[in-house]
């Protein structure tokens, strides 16, 4: 077990009592595990204090203000990746499929793109594979990151903090199309996302084209739609 990535994808988690109870142990975990950087641990710390100390009806607000209220915000990997496209419906059914593959059991009762049950898939992996595969959606990651940041949110130091983990840098290119495409106005999703369906972390897919998460992720390096 990856800890330092469970305890990432805990922070992802909705508020809860029990997370609020486990915060200095999240704090331990990224400390003694040192496998992400000293200075995105220390960035943490306003959004760790806050979840140990905060009243819980205000921190489950925010989280719903910001994650579930926003295309943008979404934690859901493949709203960026393939918005709603006809590929997202089976690229969701592949990646349940590779966890199925990697003994993983879904306990959570959330789509398999879910970022925070992602994180949890990851930490169950080998190091290298999981860090490999972590940093393949960086520019993901980073337009997420960017996003909060703008709105001054502590969350944002959770996404600095597994990009640090992966060492990945985002591709340029695919950072400027995802920060400059807007959810709310695209007129045709399928022509937008016209690319064959391909696998999220499997070595073959039955309908060909490329695979794996980075050819997945390939749609989000095209041009973004001009804004109304």
């Amino acid at each position: 077990m990856i800890r330092s990535l469970r305890a990432l994808s805990l922070l992802l988690g909705y508020p809860s009592a029990e997370l609020q109870a486990h915060i200095g142990d999240i704090r331990q975990a990224l400390r003694t595990e040192r496998l992400t950087p000293g200075d995105a641990i220390d960035a943490l710390e306003p959004l760790l204090s806050r979840l140990e100390t905060g009243d819980l009806f205000d921190l489950q607000a925010d989280y719903t203000d910001l994650f579930d209220r926003s295309r943008k915000l979404s934690l859901h990997l493949f709203e960026h990746v393939h918005g709603d496209s006809r590929d997202r419906g089976p690229a969701m059914v592949d990646l349940g499929q590779t966890y199925i593959d990697r003994g993983f059991i879904m306990t959570l009762s959330e789509l398999p793109d879910y970022l925070p049950l992602y994180l949890e898939f990851l930490a169950c992996q080998p190091f290298e594979e999981a860090r490999d595969l972590l940093g393949e959606p960086a520019h993901v990651l980073a337009a997420l990151q960017q996003r909060l940041a703008e709105r001054d949110s502590p969350y944002a130091a959770v996404f600095g903090a597994l990009l640090g983990l992966a060492e990945a840098r985002p591709d340029a290119e695919a950072l400027k199309a995802l920060l400059e495409r807007d959810p709310a106005v695209e007129a045709d999703v399928d022509d937008e996302w016209q690319e064959a369906p391909v696998t999220f972390g499997r070595p073959d897919h039955e309908a060909g084209g490329p695979t794996g998460l980075i050819a997945k992720i390939r749609a989000g390096r095209r041009s973004a739609p001009a804004r109304t």
